[in-house]
């Protein structure tokens, strides 16, 4: 239930602060953060059982999520007050890429690989072509506060994987479609913006150069 109440959230415009004389017109204002979402973390300000939300890490008035990051999957969120650029990340139409780093239980053959790219059936749907690739080692992000689920004989591989569109959880069930699970997901780019070494828990504010490569992303 905390995930529809997430979901529920809509993006507002941050109220003017201050106060203006009668002849002055305020002028608009918003502010665009990037957030590393630590693992455990609901992707929204508020709940209503007291699991951590984004607001123990962000206390920035008035900027909303741009899209999700389930509450087990970590990473970059945009976080923002500017209602027409979260519509813009959001919108499917606009096939924004993002970018996602996944621990998958099994090394992949190269079969495996192709039925990813071409696109996975998921409960009668087809996910669109995506671009993955196996990394040739293991990326350095600091350990999960919460351990994956670790088993001796099972080794594990990370992908690369860049998806033009957002069915829910679809990282996770498209490696799980193909027999190989996914124990850690991390999200690394939306579009131009990339997560870079900000460290989980910790944000900063996105550039103006960033968001007008947003809009022109392709």
């Amino acid at each position: 239930m905390a995930d529809l109440f997430c979901i529920s959230q809509k993006v507002k415009r941050s109220p003017i602060i201050g106060k203006t004389s009668p002849r002055e017109t305020p002028m608009p204002t918003s502010r665009t953060l990037v957030f590393n979402k630590p693992y455990g973390v609901l992707p929204c300000f508020t709940d209503p059982a007291g699991r951590p939300t984004l607001a123990d890490f962000v206390t920035v008035p008035g900027v909303y999520a741009a899209g999700r990051l389930d509450q087990d999957s970590e990473g970059l969120m945009v976080l923002t007050s500017d209602g027409a650029l979260a519509h813009y990340i959001t919108d499917p139409r606009h096939h924004l890429p993002k970018v996602y780093l996944a621990q998958v239980e099994r090394v992949p053959d190269e079969a495996v690989l192709t039925r990813l790219r071409q696109g996975v059936l998921l409960k009668g749907i087809r996910t669109r072509p995506a671009e993955v690739r196996v990394l040739p080692e293991e990326p350095a992000f600091p350990d999960r506060a919460v351990p994956i689920r670790f088993r001796k004989s099972v080794p594990t591989a990370w992908l690369r994987i860049t998806l033009r569109e957002g069915m829910n959880r679809q990282v996770r069930r498209m490696t799980a479609a193909v027999g190989h699970p996914t124990v850690r997901l991390i999200r690394i780019a939306i579009g131009p913006v990339a997560l870079g070494d900000l460290e989980p828990g910790h944000w900063r504010e996105m550039t103006s150069r960033e968001i007008k490569h947003i809009y022109a992303a392709k």
